[in-house]
């Protein structure tokens, strides 16, 4: 008999026994077969039925008096397949019901054909929850999200508590989940958090689904969401592809949000009563009842926890990790000055001279600076965190510009061969002057009085100068022609002679 779904058995009913309507007329008006509506009037009067009986029943009471509310009869010389077995086995990468089926009828000949075994799987998996739906392949999805419920910690100077976020990762075939503590959901601590994720894990799932939250998404969409530029270096890095959930679609990322839930239970809400004076305090306290969570039997599973699990099908089936550590960068938009430096951070780097006022890129490694030019690297330096200086690449100079360079090295060469308090004060002559051609023909200045003076008195002079702190040739040039360069320097005897005369009283005159 065709199996019609219990509403319209009800409206059968009532078109037939209440409103008179023809076998004809209440199967066009429910689009079922003549048939269909004989045999279920048929069934209901053989079961004793009438319209008022019916119509006061519910529609499963209505299905276990015409059906025995089984769905599939089953026979008792038939093994029944284990639909839980089933869906674990489906999380295996190519793994079929066809193939499940097979291995069914390897060890029960006599059991049920394709069709039957598959829907009594199906009808066991109607009545999961809405994740468990999901199949989730073996290595094939990793989901990330920061808890609505976050723990807190105290600063040990104040006594003040303030929360922090609780990062929580989870893998899609066996829930296993890793959750950590951060001060912040900034790029450093998002990509940082996905860096011990995966050492937790022990290897890389092959897509990584995160919401589009602002570490992540540089341009939200529901279609062609684009990623930070650091984020999608860390999906390089690893080989994984980064697809975020959809604005407003809780099913894309159904397990992490689940995770999150358990998270907050068993994490979050057993550390209410706890007190912690740092971070690395309350993650190393999360790190023990995270191992407690995921040893922890789960409902559904046939008594499996999320490790078991996750040994069973997980493990093997990740990503390896890469043999290189990944380096945390940040990428910052910035324009190349007339002078052919990019500000960062309050220092001056060089690009060619050529891209003076491009748009570009810069790439920040707590050690390096790269310049990128529509995807291009173009200049690459040794980061400085020293404010307002430059760090300059000759090679990025116009000629001219570089000439001027190359004669404040040689002049930094000839004052070191003078003496060394002649190069201090080259140096700071150079150092003062925000323009290196002026400091350069001011360094030059001094040469050429050192050629009218020689060498030791130039030296002896620039040290008077540098001693009150000189930042012009001109002092020297002063004190050479002065010829006060031995005198100014000359040591003064420890104690002078006593004057003489009738108006001064001696040491004596006191005792």
């Amino acid at each position: 008999m065709e199996r019609l779904a219990m509403s319209k058995v009800k409206e059968i009913l009532r078109l037939r026994w209440a409103m008179g309507r023809s076998v004809r007329e209440a199967a066009r008006a429910i689009g079922a077969s003549h048939g269909a509506v004989s045999k279920t009037e048929n069934r209901a009067r053989r079961a004793g039925l009438t319209w008022s009986a019916v119509e006061a029943m519910e529609e499963v009471a209505l299905d276990r008096v015409l059906h025995g509310g089984a769905r599939h009869s089953s026979r008792p010389d038939r093994a029944e397949p284990d639909p839980v077995e089933i869906h674990l086995e489906m999380r295996r990468p190519g793994v079929t019901l066809d193939l499940l089926h097979l291995e069914y009828l390897a060890e029960h000949p006599e059991g049920y054909r394709y069709t039957a075994f598959c829907d009594r799987y199906r009808a066991w998996l109607a009545k999961q929850g809405v994740v468990m739906r999901q199949v989730h392949r073996a290595g094939e999805k990793g989901f990330v999200d920061y808890s609505g419920r976050k723990p807190w910690i105290v600063d040990p100077t104040t006594g003040e508590a303030h929360e922090v976020e609780l990062f929580v990762a989870v893998l899609g075939a066996s829930n296993y989940t890793y959750a950590e503590a951060t001060a912040t959901q900034r790029i450093g601590d998002f990509l940082g958090s996905h860096v011990r994720a995966f050492a937790f894990f022990g290897g890389v799932p092959s897509i990584m689904v995160p919401d589009q939250l602002r570490s992540a998404v540089r341009v939200p969409s529901r279609h062609e969401p684009v990623l930070t530029r650091s984020y999608a270096e860390l999906g390089r890095h690893y080989g994984t592809a980064i697809v975020p959930a959809r604005p407003g679609k809780p099913r894309d990322k159904a397990k992490v949000e689940v995770a999150v839930q358990v998270a907050q239970r068993w994490i979050v809400a057993r550390l209410r009563n706890e007190t912690f004076f740092s971070i690395g305090a309350l993650n190393a306290r999360i790190g023990e009842l995270l191992d407690e969570l995921n040893r922890r039997p789960m409902k559904g599973f046939g008594g499996a926890s999320r490790r078991d699990l996750f040994e069973r099908f997980d493990r093997a089936a990740l990503l390896p990790l890469p043999d290189t550590a990944f380096v945390l960068a940040e990428w910052r938009n910035a324009k190349v000055g007339p002078d052919y430096h990019v500000a960062i951070e309050d220092h001056y780097y060089s690009a060619p001279y050529v891209f003076v006022s491009e748009e570009v890129e810069a790439r920040l490694t707590a050690t390096t600076v790269e310049i990128y030019v529509k995807g291009s690297r173009v200049a690459a330096h040794v980061r400085s965190y020293e404010k307002y200086k430059h760090t300059t690449e000759t090679a990025h100079m116009p000629e001219a510009h570089r000439a001027v360079f190359e004669a404040g090295d040689a002049i930094s060469a000839w004052a070191a061969s003078i003496g060394p308090m002649t190069a201090a004060l080259v140096q700071r002559i150079l150092g003062a002057n925000p323009f290196r051609e002026v400091g350069w023909r001011s360094a030059k200045g001094l040469q050429r009085v050192a050629a009218k003076h020689g060498p030791d008195r130039t030296e002896a002079a620039c040290a008077q100068a540098v001693r009150f702190g000189a930042r012009s040739y001109k002092p020297v040039q002063r004190i050479l022609e002065l010829g006060r360069e031995r005198t100014l320097c000359a040591d003064e005897p420890e104690e002078r002679a006593a004057i003489q005369h009738e108006n001064v009283r001696g040491p004596d005159y006191y005792h």
